[in-house]
């Protein structure tokens, strides 16, 4: 009897993991690895960071594969041909977003930005986003925040270096992701509220700078957890009392956060204060729903208007700070390719005003150091994952659907094949590239109807931020070792080791820091 048992423990799985790779055959669906276990699927595969090891199964199996996360099937992308006819011939097929917990609890059940599937409550919400934030006339209006937040960034870091000076210190260490995260926190704050948290002298809104830092984090961390539940539905019990909790508690924090501000603005507005973007002349962002609330109350109610500021806000702060910090990263550990840069702005800008917008257009080798950063270190290293709505075909291949679609970005922009040297820092590689996508093989802000809506915003701070850092000050390593360039945890591909170096004002540029 022990041994019947024995053997069919045994049989089993082999003959489950036989008769699903010939089912896969029959149904002409894309290649697996073959060892599909039962219940858990190919989870077993998986280790973190999750875009690495994603890589190598792809490696190891092919550029287009069908993975079981235990019960949810998902389709694995890694070369440019297979991302394009996801991404645009079943453009529309794979415009909705998987049901996964972060999207019911921190997505206001799949209805936000992020999270809603392809209608027209997302279209709505996609025409806010594009033609009240992001669009270009919209983004012209706004220079005048992202210029004088850098210049503010700038006398910071010029009066800390002056105070080393006065210790005795000819240089100053920062610690660029908090310097840099306050500043864009600032920046997108004044687009969205009207009021800046940091550098004032109200020490209230330090207060809510902390909360929102906090929450920023707590967002990346929780969305990013493992969660079991997502793709065994067996575990969602467990999750319950885990990371579901988490994420309650998040929401709550997020929701209050948020609401403090509306009802901020919905009495200013009620009493006749008007508070105006950051000095631009126009609207803030929520002044702008809470009118359209006025008109319609029903569709434009205060979740709505919550969940599209929290999209703005998380999505924008922490994907700008983080493509900064790698670019320096890589600049201190590569000299001659900074000191390239800084000869560049120098012959264009010249050491008699500080660098604006506007020159950026001007600067080929800024531009290329920031695509060449994007390309090795995405922001989005998977792209957010998206769900077909329909049966379709890719690469010849039958894709059911309810199939969950992954891209890894960081792959196809790593992949020896398309890259020569891809694991090498050259800027010298996009020389005469314009744009920020070529064709499929580079798009570090994904491609289709749910491409990134704030590439512009993320752009124009990256030119400006990166540029005025190199206009006015050198940069070196702390010690003699490169900066660990070891990638952490997080959907937005981190450093592990925050970047921490030496800085020191140029003498050309001093005149123009002690005016700022």
């Amino acid at each position: 009897m022990e041994l019947s048992v024995l053997y069919m423990l045994i049989i089993f799985p082999i003959l489950y993991m036989f008769t699903k790779h010939c089912l896969n055959k029959v149904q002409n669906l894309p290649p697996t690895p073959f060892l599909n276990l039962p219940f858990l699927g190919h989870l077993y595969l998986l280790k973190k960071p999750l875009h690495r090891k994603l890589s190598e199964i792809s490696a190891k199996h092919g550029p287009l594969l069908l993975l079981n996360f235990g019960s949810r099937r998902v389709l694995l992308v890694s070369s440019p041909s297979a991302a394009e006819e996801c991404l645009t011939k079943n453009d529309v097929v794979f415009a909705n977003r998987p049901h996964l917990l972060a999207g019911k609890h921190l997505g206001y059940n799949y209805t936000s930005l992020t999270w809603a599937s392809y209608g027209d409550h997302w279209r709505n919400l996609r025409r806010m986003a594009s033609v009240e934030v992001f669009a270009a006339q919209r983004l012209q209006s706004s220079q005048f925040i992202r210029v004088e937040e850098t210049r503010i960034l700038l006398d910071r870091l010029f009066r800390a270096s002056r105070n080393s000076d006065s210790r005795g210190s000819k240089e100053q260490s920062v610690d660029m992701k908090s310097t840099l995260f306050e500043m864009m926190l600032n920046v997108l704050m004044r687009m969205i509220a009207g009021k800046r948290y940091y550098g004032d002298d109200d020490v209230a809104d330090e207060v809510e700078a902390r909360r929102f830092k906090e929450i920023v984090t707590e967002t990346f961390a929780v969305s990013g957890a493992s969660n079991l539940g997502d793709f065994l539905p067996v575990m969602k019990l467990v999750e319950k009392r885990g990371i579901e909790k988490k994420m309650i508690l998040l929401r709550e924090k997020r929701d209050q956060f948020v609401q403090e501000l509306i009802d901020e603005h919905r009495r200013n507005m009620n009493g006749g204060d008007k508070t105006e973007s950051g000095g631009t002349g126009r609207k803030s962002m929520i002044e702008l729903l809470l009118s359209l609330q006025q008109t319609e109350p029903e569709y434009y109610n205060d979740e709505i208007i919550r969940g599209l500021i929290l999209n703005l806000l998380v999505a924008g702060t922490d994907t700008t700070v983080v493509t900064i910090e790698w670019a320096l990263s890589l600049l201190v550990n590569n000299p001659d390719v900074l000191k390239k840069a800084q000869d560049e702005i120098d012959n264009h800008v010249g050491h008699d005003r500080l660098l604006n917008e506007s020159d950026i257009a001007q600067l080929p080798y800024l531009r290329c150091i920031i695509t060449e950063t994007m390309r090795m270190y995405p922001a989005g290293p998977l792209l957010v994952p998206h769900e077909s709505s329909a049966d379709c075909k890719v690469g010849g291949y039958f894709i059911p659907g309810g199939t969950m679609l992954m891209v890894n970005m960081w792959a196809i922009q790593n992949d020896p094949k398309i890259w020569a040297e891809p694991s090498k820092f050259m800027p010298e590689r996009f020389e005469g590239f314009e744009g920020t996508r070529d064709g499929y093989k580079f798009m570090p802000f994904g491609s289709g109807r749910r491409a990134c809506p704030g590439e512009g915003l993320a752009m124009r701070m990256l030119g400006l931020v990166l540029g005025s850092l190199l206009q006015c000050f050198n940069w070196e390593r702390i010690g003699k070792e490169l900066v660990d360039m070891t990638e952490g945890p997080g959907l937005t591909l981190p450093k592990l080791r925050p970047l921490v170096v030496r800085c020191q004002p140029r003498m050309k540029m001093t005149s123009h820091l002690n005016q700022i």
